[in-house]
Order: C-alpha cells, then structure tokens, then sequence
C-alpha cells in the first residue's frame, strides 16, 4: 500500500494568547496529487503549512510527510519536502547558481550533488543562461522561477506552494501554471495554497477548504463544482437589441443593446437558451462566464458575501 504524501489526524495549534489556528484539523493528501488548500486570510492555511515544515510547534495531533512522522522522524521528514514561499528570501547579492548549491547542502547533500542539481533544475526552469546573475538582475518571473528550482534542488517528493503566482502578470502565470503541471507530471505532489481561485480549478484535482481553523471542505475538484446551483453567463451578440427579450423565466438584464447577462438556475440550460434567442432572430457571437465557479462556491461555504472587501 502506497503511503499518502501527507497524513494529519487531529492537529491542533493554540497560541500564547489564546487564538485558536487550528482545531483537530484531520487531511490527507495523497500521494501524486495536486491538491488544493484553500481558506480566507486567518483560516489557518498559513499555520498548517508551518506545522508541517516544522517552523511552527503544534499543541497536539500527528503530522506525517510520506510517511514519516515529523516528531519522530524530523530528518527524514524534512528532506522530503521543498517549499515556495510568497515572499523573496533569498541574499539577492549572491549568484543563483550558488543560492541553489548552498540549498542542497542545507539538505546534506554533497557540494559535488548539490552542484550538479542545482545545474539540472536550472535548465529544468529556464533559468541556465542566468546562473551567474544575481536574483536583483532577475525579473519577477524569473524571480519565482528560481524559488521553485530552489525547493526542487534536493529532490523532495511533496512541494508546498504558498501563492507561487503572487503578484506577477498573467502570461507569466500561465507559465508557472505549465511549470506546475510539468512538476506534477514527474510525480511530485503538490500542494498549492492561493487567492486566485481559478488557480486552483485549473490546476487541481482535489481540494480542502481551511475556515476557522477547521477543515470545511475536502473533496475532489469535481465534485465540489457540481455543487453550484447557479452559473452567470456574459452573452456578446452579432446585432443591437431594440426590443425586450422574452426568455420566460430566465433571470437576465440588458448591460447594453449588445451584451446579454443570463443566470442559469439548475435545471436551466445554455441550449434552451439559444433556442428561445433563435426564434427572437438574435445570434450570440461569444460567451463567457461572469464569475469564477470556485470563488462562488468558496464564498458560500465560508459564509462570506462577494461584497465583502
């Protein structure tokens, strides 16, 4: 039997002032996943993830990383996890080549190996032609590049990605995307955390949603989508409308006389939708969705509204 990636059973975390982050928090995730982990910002999602790095002690609970148990067996634990952070930390005075040699050896690897991974994962990135630069010659996507080719050097079997598209434009986010995937392929877990919720549906295959301190939400991707009751649709059309539309009981508004929004109830479906435009001799050029499926269904599972700021 394969053991998952990462096993937590009843894992708690109250700090020295009393504030509860975590709250016999059980989650598995299993091994070759891209999972998803998910919460508003003090659910605890950043907790978790310092107590299974150990950068954060627990109150109680059992924490295992493929495995091994990180109170037991703290070594073996830590070497199979690499971490991307939000935040730049590293000496950005120091050639990359070495900040990714150096890393290694954090990991007890040989200067020899160290070199020679840190060689491999920055042909891997993209990054070779720049190993002799310094990360403040970088630019930002290059940047999160070389965080990643970090967490990679000592070949660790679960990766931890703490919002690795942070801040950066959205071509450059496509292309980690594509880099995440590619990790993903080479049978490496991962564990995204992020605030772009299309991230997530994008990328993974199972989620867990963290709130209060307590795991709301772990299912598949799949699953989790079906549960929306409601899908926003942006209608472009060929022509200008100069008379009312008359869809029976589909909720829509005009945003001009050519932009059509339509809310799809369950039970309701595009084809009838067309059909009824059809037969008013109005044609629909293209269609998008108005709202990120996943974000609707975060806010609703936390008990927030999409007002709130």
């Amino acid at each position: 039997m394969i053991e998952p990636a990462l096993s937590i059973k009843s894992l708690s975390k109250t700090y020295r002032n009393g504030v509860v982050a975590l709250n016999d928090v059980d989650l598995e995730v299993k091994t070759g996943d891209f999972f998803a982990l998910l919460g508003p910002n003090g659910a605890g999602k950043s907790t978790l993830i310092g107590v299974i790095t150990s950068l954060v002690n627990k109150s109680a609970g059992k924490v295992q990383v493929m495995g091994y148990d990180i109170d037991t067996h703290f070594s073996q634990a830590k070497n199979k996890i690499g971490v991307v952070p939000q935040e730049y930390n590293f000496n950005k005075f120091e050639p990359i080549i070495e900040i990714l040699t150096n890393q290694g050896g954090y990991f007890g690897m040989s200067r020899q190996a160290a070199r020679a991974s840190a060689e491999e994962c920055l042909h891997k990135l993209n990054l070779w032609k720049k190993r002799k630069d310094t990360p403040q010659e970088l630019s930002g996507g290059m940047n999160r590049r070389l965080l990643i080719a970090r967490a990679l050097v000592h070949d660790p079997e679960l990766l931890i990605l703490d919002e690795p598209t942070a801040g950066v434009d959205i071509e450059i986010r496509r292309s980690i995307w594509q880099l995440m995937r590619k990790i993903n392929e080479d049978k490496k877990t991962i564990i995204l955390t992020t605030h772009y919720l299309e991230e997530a549906e994008s990328l993974c295959r199972n989620i867990g949603i963290i709130d209060s301190g307590k795991i709301i939400v772990n299912t598949s991707m799949r699953l989790l989508l079906e549960k929306l009751k409601e899908e926003s649709f942006i209608l472009y059309l060929q022509g200008p409308v100069t008379q009312p539309l008359e869809l029976e009981d589909f909720s829509y508004r005009m945003l001009d006389d050519r932009t059509l929004e339509v809310v799809l109830s369950h039970g309701k479906t595009l084809h009838r939708l067309f059909d009824l435009l059809n037969r008013q001799a109005v044609t629909v050029s293209s269609i998008r969705n108005k709202a990120n499926r996943l974000e609707e269904l975060f806010l609703a599972l936390t008990g927030q509204s999409s007002d709130t700021p």
